[in-house]
């Protein structure tokens, strides 16, 4: 644990959470082929993951918490405190076990594993929090019906909540995943390379 709290490391989660902030800030991207349009995707995990194989889980976790912090003071919240305490735990399911898996199999094959067992994580976490915290949230300001029925628009299949959270929210997680894995399989190297030099 003292090896993870040097003053390079210590910079290193800081300048990752920040750059993952940003992201979550400026880029929101709806993937209306899967999910209705409030569900937006962003790409803040990308440099809390890559952050997180190179100095492992626990510094995962700590990234995915100033993050939401520093998205808070940038841009506030618009799923309220209990929203964003989701969505962190959500990161957190991809991002740890994903870290964990890595930090014993240090190789590509490792990684794989651990960002598919992080995605399937990450997709059960976000359709059992999303039934039981974010739309019971969205209920306050839209009908549950209404909800529903925008997820019917992009999948007739949906038809209730337990449809709409297993056919639009967890394969919208799974998209995301996908996305985060293949760009930080893509980066990972030469971020991490670059970041022994110093």
């Amino acid at each position: 644990m003292k090896k993870l709290f040097t003053t390079k490391n210590l910079a290193l989660m800081a300048i990752f959470a920040a750059i993952a902030a940003i992201l979550m800030v400026l880029i929101e991207i709806p993937v209306v082929f899967i999910a209705p349009s409030f569900y937006k995707l962003d790409f803040s995990e990308i440099p809390i993951l890559i952050g997180t194989f190179i100095m492992g889980p626990v510094s995962g976790i700590i990234m995915e918490a100033i993050k939401i912090v520093l998205k808070i003071l940038l841009k506030g919240t618009t799923t309220g405190y209990v929203g964003e305490l989701a969505n962190f735990c959500i990161g957190c399911c991809l991002v740890v076990p994903a870290g964990i898996i890595y930090k014993f199999k240090k190789s590509k094959k490792g990684a794989f594993i651990g960002i598919v067992v992080g995605i399937v994580l990450m997709a059960v976490a976000g359709a059992i929090l999303n039934y039981y915290v974010m739309l019971p949230f969205y209920e306050k300001f839209m009908p549950l019906e209404a909800i529903i029925e925008e997820g019917a628009k992009v999948n007739p299949i949906i038809k209730d909540k337990w449809s709409f959270v297993w056919v639009a929210v967890a394969p919208f997680n799974v998209f995301k995943g996908i996305i985060v894995g293949i760009v930080t399989g893509i980066l990972y190297k030469k971020i991490s390379t670059f970041i022994k030099k110093l």
